[in-house]
């Protein structure tokens, strides 16, 4: 055999035989972890969000759950999203016709209209639903009947600070004030972790017309897995300004959920691929790349690689996967797997990137995983 086969055949070896022993000894921690620090997070905000829905009907307390909690998603071990769904807002429609906005945060008339929703952003009017409670109509949420992000986070903002305090919690709880959005940081058993609290609009009704999804003739996944996932609907979460964010939550966690069901490895490949990320490519309290971002990166590559011989053999696949992240990082672009012209690396730090571009070229040059 020749040196550079032996070359390439030892990389595989290497990667693969330590593949098998981070699979046992830190993927298991990790998840351990994560749920002992879950475990411990949906505890508390369960008990913050009940009593802030008593304070307020229009938010919804975060049920407790035994197994997964749709409501609370990981970006990283220290990072985590809460939706808090808010309640009184059913009967979703389209907005049927488009309206230049000429107000500002303060309600005070603008000489030249606010600019238009991006891509994974919109607009939301009270009008649009069927049915509403009357509090939704008021000015402390509403300006020219749109219901405001930033109105309805500065009403959470204050509830949460209000039950903080009524629930005991100002040893364990306090809040974040460096953005818009609301956070609070919160020790657990594991350390602390930063939550972000996000009111959330269910649409579970509709798909949303920005999301032009699936492209045609692709194969992966199936016709009737797409229909299946658009009944999911989608969410809308206040987390800016002006403009609501959507976002896909079920229906992701339906793809990864059935991802491997030809016996492939890609959830395989994911959870080491996340594991990487967070201890070697991209650690942090508040990393660049998150496990949102990989998971896209996952979609993607299914999407390209749809037969299950493409995920037979972990090494070549895992390979796969690091070079379209590289290439997504390197080049400051990762389109959202669902709404295609949005970027999800847009506003991102182009250093914090570069920085993970390289350490992802290391990798790809010599593929060994440290167990140190």
């Amino acid at each position: 055999m020749e040196k550079g086969g032996m070359a390439v055949g030892g990389k595989k070896k290497v990667l693969k035989a330590g593949i098998d022993m981070i699979m046992i000894f830190k993927v298991d921690l990790r998840c351990r972890r994560i749920s002992q620090a879950v475990e411990e997070v949906q505890k508390v905000i369960h008990h913050l969000t009940t009593e802030i829905s008593h304070q307020d009907i229009r938010f919804q307390a975060v049920l407790y759950s035994d197994t997964y909690n749709e409501n609370i998603k990981v970006l990283a071990p220290s990072q985590f999203l809460i939706t808090v769904p808010v309640k009184g807002l059913s009967g979703y429609k389209e907005a049927s016709e488009q309206r230049w906005r000429y107000y500002s945060l303060q309600g005070a008339r603008l000489p030249c209209p606010l600019r238009e929703p991006e891509d994974l952003q919109q607009w939301l009017e009270v009008e649009q639903f069927m049915k509403s409670l009357w509090q939704w109509h008021e000015a402390d949420v509403t300006i020219e009947g749109d219901i405001v992000p930033a109105k309805v986070l500065q009403v959470f903002r204050k509830l949460v600070e209000n039950a903080i305090t009524t629930c005991h919690l100002a040893g364990k709880v306090s809040m974040l004030a460096d953005c818009a959005a609301v956070w609070v940081a919160m020790e657990t058993s594991t350390g602390q972790v930063e939550l972000e609290l996000a009111p959330t609009v269910e649409i579970p009704t509709a798909w949303s017309k920005k999301a032009r999804w699936p492209r045609c003739l692709k194969r992966w996944p199936s016709p009737e897995r797409v229909e299946y996932i658009k009944s999911f609907g989608f969410h809308l979460l206040a987390c800016s300004n002006y403009h609501w964010q959507l976002s896909f939550f079920r229906a992701e966690q339906v793809l990864l959920e059935q991802l491997d069901e030809d016996g492939g490895c890609r959830r395989k490949c994911f959870r080491v691929m996340r594991q990487l990320k967070e201890e070697v490519w991209c650690p942090g309290r508040r990393p660049v790349i998150t496990s949102h971002h990989l998971q896209t990166v996952l979609f993607w590559t299914c999407e390209k690689y749809p037969h299950f011989k493409d995920w037979q053999v972990f090494s070549k696949a895992f390979l796969r996967l690091a070079r379209k992240l590289h290439k997504c990082v390197s080049q400051h672009l990762l389109k959202h797997y669902f709404v295609r012209k949005s970027n999800l690396l847009r506003g991102a730090s182009s250093s914090e990137l570069d920085a993970v571009a390289q350490k992802l070229a290391a990798f790809l040059r010599d593929p060994q995983i440290s167990l140190a």
